[in-house]
């Protein structure tokens, strides 16, 4: 069994999704009732890439996250820390540029991309605020950052009901599902210890995003985020 503990070092979180890339996306798919393909067409229009821009997607995986903005016409980079789900990923696209990297020490030039977004990866980054400055770094003034994260239901009896489904049921469904179910005992740790909406946007904020806004989705389960890099003076 591999999982990763609350202070993420990166070589455990590393490890752990090195495990469960096989079987990622079917468990993520089985895990969220489909919803997550929801919340990818949210991404997708929230990042609204155009023909000729640069995206990266960041804690890309697969690059399932990435498709969208490739089909679209972008040169879209995925990048993920994990050689376990990059070595997926380029068997089932060879075509996408996958580029490893950490996202607190990108391997990008200044304000290279026009788009930076990140989904259900910056909560598994050890040093958060970190990445998103470094997000801000490769993105170009005026550019944009979408990041779609688990979150906390606005709702409160149905925030009890979440909790509740994710620290009994989540465990038993991926023993079921997953390849490494472990690892998703820390998924319903990570996600109840994720910060709400309005701290996420917070840090954005001081991380240097400008316009910084969010919108829930699934009644507040997962919540996007978006910001702007600041023009050049």
């Amino acid at each position: 069994m591999t999982r990763a503990t609350l202070d993420k070092q990166p070589g455990e979180v590393a490890a752990m999704f090195d495990a469960v890339a096989a079987r990622y996306d079917l468990t993520n798919d089985v895990l969220a009732l489909g919803q997550n393909r929801r919340w990818r067409r949210a991404v997708a229009a929230a990042v609204a890439a155009r023909p000729g821009e640069r995206v990266l997607d960041l804690a890309a995986g697969t690059a399932t996250s990435s498709l969208p903005f490739a089909l679209a016409g972008a040169f879209t980079v995925p990048c993920d820390f994990s050689t376990g789900m990059l070595a997926e990923g380029r068997k089932r696209r060879p075509w996408l540029p996958f580029t490893a990297g950490d996202a607190t020490r990108l391997p990008f030039r200044d304000g290279v991309f026009d788009a930076v977004t990140i989904s259900f990866g910056l909560r598994n980054v050890q040093r958060p605020d970190a990445a998103l400055r470094e997000m801000l770094r490769v993105t170009r003034p005026g550019g944009r950052l979408v990041v779609c994260e688990f979150s906390q239901p606005a709702w409160a009896p149905f925030r009890r009901i979440y909790t509740e489904y994710l620290m009994r049921a989540l465990p038993p469904v991926a023993t079921r599902v997953s390849s490494s179910p472990e690892a998703y005992v820390y998924l319903a740790e990570s996600i109840r210890a994720w910060p709400d909406q309005p701290a996420l946007a917070g840090r954005l904020r001081q991380a240097g995003w400008e316009r910084v806004a969010w919108r829930n989705l699934s009644g507040g389960i997962v919540a996007l985020h978006r910001g702007v890099r600041p023009r050049a003076a």
